[in-house]
């Protein structure tokens, strides 16, 4: 099933779904014609999008929105903030080309912070799934939550076929006593095949896909320290706020110290060129993580 096509049946299973874009309709083209009066389109403004959605809300309304990731996290931010999350209305925010998707269109196109902003905002939940098998997977619940949530949409295909989905669990594809990589949305996948590459050269390498960013599987990170002799995150954003920082925050809240190997973007955006050419000049290729790794965990053990 593809998100339209769940977004669809969603919406006509339940007359309180009103779906809503800010001219950004790549995913949703076939809605208007199947919801009528229940499809919005606002044009090219995401601050009248989200204020609109946070009165439809106050109404019983489910507005589920559309935009492109970077001017809807931070266009409508105040208005995200005051309106949805001060009065914690059930509006979800759907991001579209998030992180390194949006890969050709320049650093005011790239949402490479939207995590941080985000997870900010008091009550507000944040999903990265990692490919449209994880979105169909996440999204019923995530809609059917009373709570405001923001969703990386990424409906790029996978070679993965993922588990059920439950707010707030990270999904373990893999255990590893040397080293356990956390990763969440579109570089699960190339994550996965650096997996494969490290277990050949005989690392223990286990992978947990952290799609549900807040509220997060505090459990799973401390397992996973407590069974690797490293970690390693990896995203697709910057250094600050993102899954690093809420590892760190895990890791200090419960006393647990492990050696952590952060794979982000530092203090930069990240230069614009078709995808392939960013995954390669950022190192975020299957190649270039798994050396990355392999080096780092060769120090570990020579220590």
């Amino acid at each position: 099933m593809t998100y339209e096509e769940l977004l669809i049946e969603t919406a006509l299973a339940d007359e309180r779904i009103i779906v809503m874009t800010a001219e950004n309709r790549a995913l949703v083209r076939n809605a208007p014609k199947v919801l009528g009066s229940r499809f919005v389109d606002t044009g090219i403004t995401e601050q009248t999008l989200v204020g609109m959605a946070a009165g439809l809300a106050l109404r019983g309304r489910i507005p589920i929105i559309h935009a492109l990731a970077p001017f809807l996290t931070m266009r409508a931010f105040e208005f995200i903030r005051t309106d949805v999350g001060i009065a914690h209305l059930p509006v979800k925010l759907s991001g579209y080309i998030p992180g390194l998707l949006s890969d050709g269109n320049g650093p005011t196109h790239q949402s490479i912070e939207d995590v941080a902003i985000m997870r900010g905002i008091p009550g507000m939940e944040v999903y990265c799934p990692a490919d449209e098998d994880d979105l169909v997977r996440s999204l019923p619940a995530i809609w059917s939550s009373d709570a405001p949530a923001y969703v990386r949409i990424n409906h790029k295909k996978g070679e993965y076929t993922h588990a059920s989905f439950e707010r707030g669990r990270a999904e373990v594809v893999a255990e590893g006593t040397d080293v356990t990589i956390l990763v969440y949305g579109y570089l699960f996948g190339n994550a996965l095949k650096a997996q494969r590459i490290l277990q050949q050269e005989g690392l223990s390498v286990g992978l947990v896909n952290m799609r549900s960013l807040k509220p997060v599987d505090e459990a799973e990170i401390i397992r996973a320290a407590k069974r690797s002799r490293m970690l390693v995150t990896i995203e697709d954003h910057l250094l600050t706020g993102g899954l690093y920082s809420i590892v760190a925050e895990v890791l200090l809240k419960y006393g647990v110290t492990v050696r952590t190997l952060p794979l982000a973007l530092e203090e930069r955006w990240f230069k614009p060129g078709l995808l392939t050419e960013v995954l390669e000049t950022e190192g975020f290729t299957p190649e270039k993580i798994a050396g990355k790794i392999y080096s780092s965990s060769n120090l570990l053990y020579a220590e």
